[in-house]
């Protein structure tokens, strides 16, 4: 039975422009303390191998302590390491991984086709390949299949399955026809959980640690156990701070500041938060610097966005003699021959309809 610890896409010395300036170079450094991290789940669980596919720098343009702090992490881990390098770290003459000497339980794919590492030890064999520019459009498993020799292999790539574009693009049916029991993927930044291409397995773990409101789900890594009776995944948090975005409907008529305390989310302390008031309200703007600072006071940083309409009388309009007065005339009529359950649905399609006659882009409350 192989134990591995399966992660991508660390993205260190992110430059995380969307907060503040001291907020962003706070989340730097913890970001440096995620391969410490990643090592103590290794050890702490006692990982056979780590799989990192890729992107673990943010670009080539890394700080020193930064590459020497992942060095030293992975020297830490207890067990082989193998690194596929991906676009944002490309594998090149002035990439990060060849400033220093890695410890020797690191092992780099440098080259763009497939080379295997051979673990005796772990009855394994390892194929990896790296990025060797910001891009690449052939598919690094085009033509392979892994030799029945008895031993488990295993595949660690930076790529994009049915892709297109210029990231690697990895076929399911070249996945299939690998061989590979198990394909640790990097590229993408939500998890996939456990997927199969004919008997092959993959996934991608995600990113460890968001970086943006593009990227709201719970992040972390996966552990991956490979044995006789198939592959199993689970996936294990670790990032020390969630995006999350929260709907504040002011339709209800409280004050923005209750309504905004009433939508906080449990447990959001450590959190980044993104509170974006919607429905129609009485007010014709909100005072938004009020909002944020108290939403600053609940959770590690916020932002406030103002996505409310000014509430208005549906039938103001209703007596004009346009297609807008006629289409209000007929729909009142309908609502009021229709029955109470049928008038929410009927009202709703008023605000449909005018937003579609007034060329408005939302119309729902």
């Amino acid at each position: 039975m192989l134990h591995i610890l399966h992660a991508a896409d660390l993205h260190l010395d992110a430059p995380f422009t969307g907060l503040p300036p001291d907020r962003a170079r706070q989340r730097r450094e913890e970001l440096r303390d995620l391969p410490g991290r990643l090592a103590a789940l290794a050890r702490d669980r006692g990982a056979d191998l780590v799989l990192l596919a890729g992107d673990l720098f943010d670009s080539g343009d890394t700080y020193a302590e930064t590459t020497r702090a992942l060095a030293r992490a992975l020297g830490q881990t207890g067990c082989p390491v193998c690194i596929a390098p991906g676009n944002h770290d490309f594998y090149a003459a002035r990439s990060p991984y060849r400033v220093l000497s890695w410890p020797e339980n690191v092992h780099l794919f440098s080259q763009a086709a497939l080379e295997p590492l051979e673990l005796p030890d772990l009855n394994c064999t390892v194929w990896g390949a790296a990025f060797t520019a910001p891009a690449r459009e052939d598919s690094p498993l085009a033509g392979f299949a892994a030799p029945a020799d008895g031993r488990v292999h295993l595949g660690v790539l930076h790529g994009e399955v049915d892709g297109r574009g210029r990231y690697g693009p990895l076929p399911r049916e070249e996945i299939a026809a690998s061989g590979l029991a198990y394909l640790a993927l990097g590229h993408v930044h939500t998890c996939s959980g456990l997927q199969r291409a004919g008997e092959t397995a993959w996934a991608y773990p995600g990113c460890p640690e968001g970086r943006g409101f593009d990227e709201l789900e719970e992040k972390g890594c996966l552990w991956v156990t490979v044995d006789a009776g198939g592959v199993e995944a689970e996936f294990v948090p670790l990032a020390r701070r969630r995006y999350r975005v929260v709907e504040v409907d002011l339709s209800g008529g409280e004050t923005p500041e209750a309504a905004l305390a009433a939508a906080l989310p449990a447990g959001a302390g450590a959190d980044i938060l993104r509170f974006v008031l919607t429905g129609e309200s009485g007010l014709e703007g909100v005072d938004l610097p009020p909002l944020e600072a108290l939403a600053q006071s609940c959770c590690w940083s916020a932002q406030v966005r103002d996505r409310t309409r000014v509430r208005r009388d549906l039938w103001e309009r209703a007596e004009e003699d346009t297609l807008t007065g006629l289409f209000l005339r007929n729909m009142r009529a309908r609502i009021s021959a229709a029955g109470a359950e049928e008038r929410e649905g009927l009202e709703l399609a008023v605000r449909f309809g005018l937003a579609a006659l007034e060329h408005g882009e939302d119309c729902r409350p």
